[in-house]
């Protein structure tokens, strides 16, 4: 058997394990720092996503997942160089040849990093945003034809209670403010009158109403918004609101006001969906 060689470390040797103990730190610092992000980043699409109606159906969650893993492949990152960077110094005072061998761990940490990089990749890809049409959201002016009467409605796909509860979510979730409930059904079986289920919900933001009655005081008439959720004698159920063209038309509003009142169109069409 030959004799096995004899290195004897200088204190160079074991400054620069130091250094690249530190470096592998830092490393796993910033690893952890990109999946907090990462992970955080996937929570602000979602909230971004309530203000876009037409993009309900895509998901960020994996975000979170990718996020995660980051961090905890962060934390092993730096546990692993603490047992690495032992072991070179047990092995340089013990004089055995230290670096012999490519970094395990480095090859480890860039192929991991590089199959996440693929993984994020492909993700990314696959949840682009390519809505097949647009659906108005605040700040968004959608004028549709006015009906005669200026009351534009849409049929609900579900009941008035389940409406109405997916409006006041919807409110909650847009920091919209929601005054009152008339429950006019409810009001007409107290005196004894039977109708069918209807519900008028009034709602709106002081910040947003404000500068529209300044511009025009008579606007006042008809805030705060109202919506109106009932079922006809056929057992359908109808979201109706004032058209936001025929209040503009009504009370002479300028243009650059409209999208105070142009979002009751996106959130009657989002209640019903």
């Amino acid at each position: 058997m030959e004799p096995r060689e004899h290195f004897m470390a200088a204190a160079s040797d074991f400054l620069a394990a130091e250094r690249t103990f530190l470096a592998w730190i830092r490393t796993g610092l910033a690893l952890m720092a990109l999946g907090f992000v990462l992970a955080r980043f996937g929570l602000f699409l979602q909230e971004f996503n309530l203000m876009r109606p037409s993009q309900a159906n895509l998901s960020y969650g994996y975000s979170l997942w990718f996020g995660t893993v980051l961090i905890l492949v962060g934390v092993l990152v730096c546990v692993l160089s603490l047992v690495r960077y032992l072991r070179l110094v047990a092995m340089m005072k013990s004089g055995a040849k230290s670096f012999a061998k490519p970094s395990a761990l480095a090859v480890v940490v860039a192929i991991f990093l590089a199959l996440l990089g693929l993984a994020m990749s492909y993700y990314l890809f696959a949840t682009r945003n390519v809505p097949a049409q647009r659906t108005p959201y605040i700040g968004e002016v959608s004028m549709p034809p006015t009906p005669a009467n200026g009351i534009a409605r849409i049929e609900s796909q579900h009941s008035v209670v389940e409406t109405v509860a997916k409006l006041e979510g919807i409110l909650r979730a847009k920091n919209v403010k929601l005054f009152d409930i008339v429950d006019h059904s409810g009001e007409a079986e107290r005196t004894g009158l039977k109708m069918p289920n209807t519900k008028l919900l009034i709602f709106g933001n002081p910040k947003a109403g404000t500068p529209l009655m300044l511009a025009a005081p008579s606007v006042a008439l008809d805030l705060p918004l109202k919506i109106l959720v009932a079922e006809d004698a056929t057992g359908k159920v109808w979201v109706s609101y004032n058209a936001p063209a025929y209040l503009q038309q009504r009370h002479n509003l300028p243009e650059d006001l409209l999208p105070s009142i142009g979002v009751i169109a996106a959130l009657a069409g989002e209640s019903a969906k």
